[in-house]
């Protein structure tokens, strides 16, 4: 528990970082030391080649002075002629052949350049006993042969050390080829390991966020009900308690509202059928005298007593349309059929007015419930009819914008100043440019319903500006179509 309240948006962000910075540096302290292993052992193999090349090459050398002063000691091989000084120069010579051999065989060689150079030091034995053995009087043993022995024994010996400094330079490529190789497939795991990291962080924050974008989405269209609970971080946790809190006070704020409404509505219709009781006691008195004047009073106070019915029936009707805003809906509404349906109940009207209709439809079809979908249609093409003068046209269009249905109602009436267009959507609100030919104002919830339904079928409502050379009102609702809710 306490883990999870550290854990927040800003220590996740740094986490993620931390995550995406440790494996590259690792990558690199590895590469580092590799290559400063490789090239310790480069510097080391190239001493010791070094080394040995020099000391190759003084046994070589030696090898060849000591052949040359063997066969000169051999030339002067009478006694009267030998100077005692060329015995002594044949063993200085052996003596410097003797020490690069012990100077090579230091050096750590591999066993084989250990035994040929051992071989080569037999071979030059050898000779040294022959020729010393012939130098007494012994029996002279073929010296060429000894000699072409040592040769080849040298010979052998500068091959055997070329196919060693190739073997040593070869494992050095390979080791540097295997280094490579192993830091290429550890820097993938490591970055492959980040990665799994940083998609588990992006995971937990993205489901917290869709999260918090599903409760704004659903407080937004009024959906109330479902509590809201967030996940992931303590600062996106919090933001989602505050949610919570938001949520049940708006909740209790509809509930207030739809009480109020209720009561005032309730309080209203008692007086109200008390009073129409009394008004048409007094038109039918009226009546039966005869009295014009009283009859006019009357049936005045009896319109007046029906128009506070019809607002006292709009407030229960407005205060309970987000009580439950998913009854009633279903897969798919075909509004073009929904439309159709609507335009046949107002013909009488239309008739009455002699108001021409065009239409521009197309089908459509959104997930919706059907009542509201039909009320909403409704509304807007009572307002057309209303507004619209005698002889005067409505427009109709319906159509599906890609994401969502368009549905467009256009009259020709007085239309609606720009600075009110803003409120027309409100409750009870009235605009100022009546035609006077409307016969009495509506409560002025007609709008405001048709918001409140749009809203719950995640739309939009709207007063738009008239097309060119037109004045009347143009309102536009946006719905998202089956496939996009």
């Amino acid at each position: 528990m306490k883990f999870k309240n550290i854990l927040s948006l800003k220590s996740l962000i740094i986490l993620g970082f931390v995550i995406a910075v440790i494996p590259l540096f690792f990558a690199v302290m590895y590469a580092a030391f590799g290559m400063r292993e490789t090239s310790a052992l480069g510097r080391t193999i190239n001493t010791q080649v070094f080394e040995q090349t020099k000391v190759i090459r003084s046994v070589l050398q030696k090898t060849a002075d000591i052949e040359r002063k063997a066969r000169l000691f051999v030339l002067l091989s009478d006694p009267a002629v030998r100077q005692p000084y060329e015995q002594q120069s044949y063993e200085s010579t052996r003596a410097s052949f003797k020490q690069a051999l012990g100077e090579l065989l230091k050096l750590h060689v591999d066993n084989k350049i250990a035994l040929l150079v051992n071989e080569l030091s037999e071979k030059e034995n050898l000779i040294y006993q022959q020729i010393i053995g012939s130098a007494n009087g012994n029996n002279p043993s073929p010296i060429d042969e000894a000699f072409q022995g040592l040769r080849e024994s040298a010979h052998k010996l500068s091959l055997e050390f070329e196919s060693h400094v190739d073997h040593e330079f070869s494992e050095l490529h390979q080791q540097s080829e295997s280094l490579e190789e192993g830091l290429l497939v550890k820097g993938a795991v490591l970055l492959f390991i980040s990665f799994i990291f940083i998609v588990a962080l992006l995971a937990v924050l993205s489901r917290s966020m869709r999260q918090l974008d599903t409760s704004i989405r659903r407080l937004g269209s009024g959906e109330l009900e479902e509590p809201i609970a967030v996940s992931g971080p303590s600062d996106l946790r919090y933001l989602g308690n505050r949610l919570e809190w938001l949520r049940t006070h708006l909740l209790e704020l509809e509930v207030s509202k739809q009480q109020f409404m209720h009561n005032v509505a309730r309080e209203i219709e008692q007086p109200l059928e008390s009073i129409r009781g009394s008004v048409q006691w007094l038109v039918q008195k009226a009546d039966e005298e005869a009295d014009i004047p009283q009859q006019e009073i009357a049936q005045r106070l009896c319109n007046n007593v029906d128009k506070l019915k019809t607002v006292s029936e709009e407030l229960v009707r407005y205060s309970q349309i987000n009580t439950k805003p998913e009854t009633g809906r279903e897969g798919g509404v075909n509004m073009q059929a929904l439309l159709e349906s609507v335009i046949d109940g107002f013909q009488p009207r239309l008739q009455a007015k002699a108001i021409s209709l065009k239409k521009l439809v197309r089908p459509v079809e959104v997930d919706g419930i059907p009542e509201q979908l039909r009320c909403i249609i409704e509304q807007l093409l009572d307002n057309a009819v209303k507004y619209s003068p005698t002889g005067g046209e409505i427009r109709i269009m319906l159509r599906d914008s890609g994401q969502q249905m368009e549905l467009e109602v256009e009259d020709e009436g007085p239309g609606v100043a720009a600075e009110e267009r803003g409120h027309v959507f409100e409750p009870f609100f009235r605009g100022k440019a009546n035609p006077p030919d409307v016969a009495g104002e509506g409560p002025g919830l007609g709008l405001a319903i048709v918001r409140e339904y749009v809203t719950n079928h995640q739309g939009k409502a709207e007063i738009i500006a008239p097309r060119e050379d037109q004045q009347g009102a143009r309102f536009r609702v946006q719905i998202p179509l089956t496939e996009a809710a």
